[in-house]
Formats: structure tokens, C-alpha cells, sequence
């Protein structure tokens, strides 16, 4: 395959990626690992190197607006971020070491993991007073709704803490955004309101990823000539993704991209323990 055709195959396959990862609300990192690793032979150090830069480029777009609306908690972003970046950089000194097949294994899983937690009703909860931890860490705050401004306070600082060291050593060791185990840390176990915590999951992505990406640099895992395209293509396909939730059924799109992520998890389980990758 000549060096162009490989450039408009990885543009085209992530601009799909984007696309699918806007419209389930995974990121196109989970999509864009199984593509470069499973159907264009790519070694799956090089395609996570990748997928994190797009996850630090889309990340980046998507929080600035969160934030300027001042729905996302900088306060407990930074926070849980001393977390997520030590469990990051552990999480990408592991990979460099950790045998392939059972990056791809573990990969499977949690992509399993995402795209049924992506399905599930979030449940609307707010909490009027924060524990004496939290609230001792001022890790309360508000955000503006329809209706007025809504203030609201946080428990389980630790807990959710521990969960962040979880999702950044996942992040670390296998080039995804880990939003999922974020939005659970912050809104099953710290209780914080559901729109708060996807926004301020979607700030810290970056961050994460940015900290497992050093480590990846350092190793020469991170090579311009797959990143451009997969940068740009992940970017197009979730504006795209993004301007067709305004005009159709979310949660039928949802469960139709879910059982696509779900075959390419199984497709990754099965090459990793066939020893294909």
C-alpha cells in the first residue's frame, strides 16, 4: 500500500471514528485503536500514541465551551487531575512494557464496558449539602439551567479519587479518554449532577491524555505521519456527529454504533488471544 493510499484510508476510517465516538458519547479514540490495530496492521503502540493526540485535540475544541458556559467545575477537574495524571503516566509506563495481545484483551473489555455504560439512563440526582471533606476542599459549586441556577454539593471525595487513579492508569495503558470511569467517579460516587460531571470528564480528558502522551513521545511512539490525518479526520466526523444529534433520535444512533463498538471489542478480544496482535 503506497504511503497516500494508507493517508486517505486513515482519513476516511477517522473521520468514521469521530463520527461514531460524537454520536455514543465514547470519543473517537476507542474507535480509532481497533481501526489502525485490527484492519490496517498498524502496531497497537503507535495507533494509542494517536489516539491520543486526537483525544487531546478533541477534548481541547469541546471543553473551551463548557467552560465559558460555566457548566464545568474547574475546581474538581484540577483536583481529581492530580489523580488521573499519576494513574496516567503509571498507566503509559506500563504499556511500553505490557505484551500486546493483552493490551488488545484488556482494551476489548473496556470497550465492551463503555459502550453498555453509554446506553444506560442517567439518573438526575443533586445533593444540597456536601460532606465535611468535600466541603472543607470547597468541591461544591453551581451551574446554570433553563430554570435558574441550580447550586449543588459533593460527597465520597475519596472514593471518587481512587476511581480517578483507576481511570487514568486505563487512560495511560490504553490510549483512551476514560470517560466512562470518570463520569461514574464523579456522578455514581461523589454524587455530583450528571451535566456537571460529563463537562468537567470532557475537560479533563485532555489533561490525561496529554500526561500519557508525554511518555509516548519520549518513546517514539507518536509519528506525525498517522496522527495528522487521524487529527483532522477525528475532528470533522464529530462536528459532523455533533450537528446530527441536533436533528435525529440520539438514543437510536446510541444503540446502533453501541453494537458496532461492541463487535470491534470482541474483533480486538479475539486477535488478542489468538496472539494476532
Amino acid at each position: 500500500m503506497t504511503v497516500l493510499a494508507f493517508t486517505i484510508i486513515l482519513f476516511a476510517g477517522a473521520y468514521t471514528a469521530g463520527l461514531i465516538g460524537s454520536l455514543t458519547g465514547l470519543g473517537g479514540g476507542v474507535v480509532i485503536i481497533p481501526l489502525l490495530s485490527v484492519f490496517l496492521g498498524v502496531d497497537i503502540h503507535y495507533a494509542i500514541g494517536a489516539a491520543l493526540v486526537s483525544v487531546i485535540a478533541t477534548s481541547s475544541g469541546s471543553a473551551a465551551a463548557y467552560v465559558r458556559e460555566g457548566i464545568t467545575n474547574m475546581r474538581i477537574g484540577m483536583f481529581l487531575e492530580i489523580a488521573t495524571t499519576l494513574g496516567a503516566v503509571f498507566g503509559a509506563l506500563l504499556a511500553t512494557i505490557a505484551p500486546t495481545h493483552v493490551i488488545a484483551v484488556l482494551f476489548g473489555c473496556i470497550l465492551i464496558f463503555s459502550a453498555m455504560n453509554s446506553l444506560r439512563k442517567k439518573a438526575l440526582h443533586v445533593l444540597n449539602e456536601s460532606s465535611p471533606l468535600a466541603y472543607k476542599l470547597k468541591l461544591y459549586g453551581s451551574y446554570p439551567t433553563s430554570t435558574g441556577i441550580i447550586q449543588y454539593g459533593t460527597k465520597n471525595v475519596l472514593g471518587g479519587f481512587v476511581m480517578m487513579v483507576v481511570a487514568g492508569i486505563l487512560s495511560g495503558l490504553l490510549g483512551i479518554g476514560s470517560g466512562a470511569l470518570k463520569v461514574i467517579a464523579m456522578d455514581n460516587i461523589m454524587r455530583i449532577p450528571f451535566k456537571v460531571s460529563t463537562t468537567t470528564s470532557n475537560f479533563m480528558m485532555g489533561v490525561t491524555a496529554m500526561a500519557s502522551a508525554v511518555v509516548y513521545l519520549q518513546r517514539g511512539y507518536i509519528q506525525p505521519g498517522i496522527c495528522m490525518p487521524v487529527v483532522i479526520g477525528v475532528l470533522l466526523g464529530a462536528l459532523t456527529g455533533a450537528r446530527i444529534l441536533i436533528r435525529s433520535s440520539p438514543e437510536k444512533l446510541k444503540i446502533f454504533f453501541a453494537v458496532i463498538i461492541t463487535l470491534l471489542a470482541l474483533q480486538m478480544i479475539y486477535n488478542g488471544v489468538t496472539g494476532k496482535i
